[in-house]
């Protein structure tokens, strides 16, 4: 039961490009191995690197979601970013096999066959990738409580995707280079086939594979700051200090850290309140406070220190929006 209920909280957007591009790599696969087409051949390669990464990426999000534990006091947050590197690894390998493949294009251009098959699985592919494109963007809105309509939806994700989980990061780089890596790859296979350009297959071929690598590195990137451990974004940090200034025996924050663990936050503080309190009183007030932030869905842990008001203002108060 425990099991079912880790599977339910996995990445959404993660298990839809499993299931999605399982369909995709078979199509392209054949249509590759008929066709002859290198640019066919880089998107049947993406498309097995993105299933295979994406299957990993889910298990380790339903990981992540671990409660801490006695020996894991901090919670298993950081655990999908192993898996994201792990995913790095695997699109670095394919993107430089991808690049090989369409450098020896260029050097033997070749025939392009069925056509009608090709264009029917890259236009398989673009509805496909740009579906679970679409559910990636309303991922990042959901993780990170933001907002869109229409085509604010695709400016409010590219905004804020930083602040998604490293799972849903992984699926929108690289659904995203999927989507455009199809677009590319059907304009170079009809400008081979139709005109004596044929060495345009091969070039589309090399940039998929750069455009892979291009993803590798971004989420390589972003998974190794995750795994050293990052500063939440301004954002959070103002949402966290609005919670604490709204209790009113709350002068000032002393000093506050909050750490990123995946897409979940830690955060240590110390807080000044007004003199003459009793310890007891002190002490109900730091448990209404840690209550109020462990009540928001991204806070998992919080360490409070009270001190009383030194009188110095430490901290520039945020007004409630």
């Amino acid at each position: 039961m425990k099991l079912l209920e880790l599977i339910k909280k996995g990445n959404a957007s993660s298990l839809y490009a499993v299931l999605g591009n399982l369909f995709l790599v078979v199509f392209k696969g054949i249509a590759a191995f008929l066709s002859g087409s290198g640019a066919m051949f880089a998107e049947a390669m993406h498309t097995g690197a993105d299933a295979v990464n994406q299957l990993f990426v889910f298990i380790g999000s339903i990981l992540a979601e671990r409660k801490p534990t006695t020996r894991f006091p901090s919670g298993f947050g950081r655990v999908i970013n192993v898996f994201c590197m792990g995913a790095v690894i695997i699109i670095t390998i394919l993107a430089y096999e991808t690049i090989l493949e369409g450098v020896r294009l260029i050097r033997n251009p070749v025939s392009i066959g069925g056509l009608w098959l090709i264009v029917l699985s890259l236009g398989v592919s673009i509805a496909i990738d740009g579906y679970v494109l679409f559910k990636a963007m309303h991922e990042i809105l959901k993780e990170t409580r933001t907002e869109g309509n229409g085509f604010g939806i695709i400016a409010n994700a590219l905004k804020n995707v930083n602040r998604a989980s490293p799972a849903t990061r992984l699926v929108f780089y690289e659904d995203l280079v999927a989507t455009s890596g199809a677009i590319l790859a059907l304009v170079a296979i009809l400008v081979s086939h139709f005109t004596p350009i044929k060495v345009m297959d091969g070039i589309a071929a090399i940039i998929i594979g750069l455009m892979m690598g291009g993803v590798a590195f971004r989420v390589g990137y972003d998974n190794m700051v995750g795994l050293i451990g990052v500063s939440a974004p301004k954002e959070v940090e103002d949402k966290v200090s609005q919670i604490i200034f709204s209790v009113p025996e709350v002068t000032d924050i002393n000093k506050m850290r909050i750490l990123q663990e995946g897409r979940f936050y830690h955060v240590e503080s110390y807080i000044e309140l007004v003199p003459g309190l009793t310890l007891a009183q002190a002490d109900d007030i730091k448990l209404k406070i840690r209550d109020l932030l462990l009540a928001s869905e991204d806070v998992t842990d919080v360490t409070l220190g009270i001190i009383e008001d030194t009188g110095v203002r430490d901290w520039q108060k945020i007004s409630a929006k």
